[in-house]
């Protein structure tokens, strides 16, 4: 269409990557305007681990519609909210043992991070916030600030202030513990470092090229954060809702974070949707101190708790995602050690994985390798280095399979005409060649 290219603006990314009219989706597929099929790995970006248009909730929201619910109610008590807040008590935070009380704020992921950074600064009276390299958690100034991105930050017109930068698990290199460094210079009052108001955290970097934080380094994290009464917020916007085997990513792990926000997936159909979650003594805001039109969305509530009814009532659904992520882990090993050759490498965990393919030409080769055999896949990372697995939760074995193949199949084309450059040419000299032919 026409209109698209005359009015839309040029901000727009995954359109170019998959320049289709979309206008059918069910399950794990995607169906454009002439009926052609798309396995969807992208499953918006994470938003949709259930899949599209789960029937069990489209019924209910369908219901809820049909029958005048209140479609928008600002923060006032509606029957669909506190049939959503019961549940995910008695579901999620009961079982595992997390004491919470939950905000609503704007309906994104951003607006969740930027009323936990506030949050933290109004009850600590401190202003810094420690973030980490390669983290991710949104693009209004404050959440940027704790981006690291440099194509983000670029977009900010202003300076981005408030936060001190670490390095994430990993970054130093193997052995590194860095969470020492962190140490080391809270307890420096010459290291320059400010005392921060809390650490901001993901337990796996999805933007930031599916960097898994271990399980030892995140309890280390917590201790130094405890230590220094410094708070501690997991970002589980991407990798919560049960996209790394469990609900929230950090269970595993032991740790029990001060603050956690949540979006994406937490609607279970793709609405809008976010909160924050904080122990009940850090609820210190005044009435109205934090607010938005669109703090906590109605429609969301039914969906989100029939995505708590349907698949978090026990652990089946969690044990599936668990045997599906060894799976993953299992087939991405077997195409790394065949066509690698030392420059590819597997990161992430559960069902949120991804092929670190060394750099974005590469990967953007294969992404766009694969979509011509009807599968939707993204990159991620600094340089778009990291094929990213995003399918939706609920994928059946067949699919999933499939899908792998279609990316292997990708990767074994990319290498064989990787492997046609001239000896004698320079590498990197052959892709900014090709590069500049595809302009022309």
């Amino acid at each position: 269409m026409k209109i698209f290219e005359e009015i839309e603006s040029e901000v727009q990314s995954y359109a170019r990557s998959f320049p289709r009219v979309f206008n059918k989706a069910q399950g794990e597929y995607l169906y454009d305007e002439e009926g052609n099929q798309y396995l969807d790995f992208l499953a918006g970006a994470g938003t949709l681990n259930y899949g599209h248009n789960h029937p069990v909730f489209k019924e209910k929201l369908l219901e809820y519609v049909c029958n005048d619910g209140i479609t928008h109610g600002l923060d006032l008590h509606t029957k669909a909210k506190g049939e959503f807040l019961e549940a995910f008590n008695e579901k999620i935070l009961k079982p595992r043992n997390l004491n919470y009380v939950m905000q609503f704020t704007g309906p994104t992921g951003t607006n969740a991070v930027e009323a936990a950074m506030k949050l933290a600064r109004n009850i600590t009276g401190r202003e810094n916030i420690i973030a980490f390299t390669n983290g991710f958690h949104g693009v209004s100034l404050g959440s940027l600030a704790a981006t690291g991105n440099s194509h983000h930050r670029g977009a900010a017109g202003v300076s981005l202030s408030g936060v001190t930068r670490m390095p994430f698990d990993g970054y130093m290199g193997e052995g590194i513990d860095t969470t020492q460094y962190l140490e080391k210079v809270l307890s420096d009052s010459s290291s320059g470092v400010d005392k921060p108001a809390a650490v901001i955290v993901e337990t796996v970097q999805g933007e930031g090229g599916i960097n898994a934080a271990s399980f030892e380094w995140l309890k280390n994290l917590e201790t130094v954060c405890k230590k220094h009464e410094v708070l501690l917020i997991v970002d589980d916007i991407q990798a919560g809702c049960g996209r790394t085997g469990t609900y929230f990513s950090f269970e595993p792990a032991g740790i029990s974070p001060d603050i956690v926000t949540m979006s994406k997936s937490l609607s279970g159909y793709g609405l809008p949707f976010a909160v924050v979650l904080f122990r009940p003594e850090l609820d210190q805001w005044r009435p109205g101190e934090h607010n938005g039109t669109f703090r906590g969305n109605n429609m969301a509530f039914v969906t989100a708790k029939a995505a708590i009814d349907h698949f978090w009532s026990d652990d089946t659904f969690a044990k599936q995602v668990q045997a599906k992520g060894a799976y993953i882990t299992e087939r991405l090993a077997s195409i790394v050690e065949k066509y690698g050759e030392g420059n590819f490498e597997v990161r992430g965990r559960g069902m949120f994985q991804g092929i670190n393919c060394v750099n974005g030409d590469i990967a953007g080769k294969i992404t766009r390798a694969a979509f011509k055999q009807g599968l939707i896949i993204e990159t991620s990372g600094a340089d778009d280095q990291v094929v990213k697995f995003l399918c939706p939760l609920i994928i059946n074995e067949e699919s999933l399979k499939k899908g792998i193949d279609i990316v292997e199949q990708a990767i074994k084309e990319v290498c064989a005409k990787e492997d046609e450059i001239p000896e004698d040419q320079d590498y990197f000299d052959s892709l900014r060649i090709n590069k500049l032919k595809a302009v022309v």
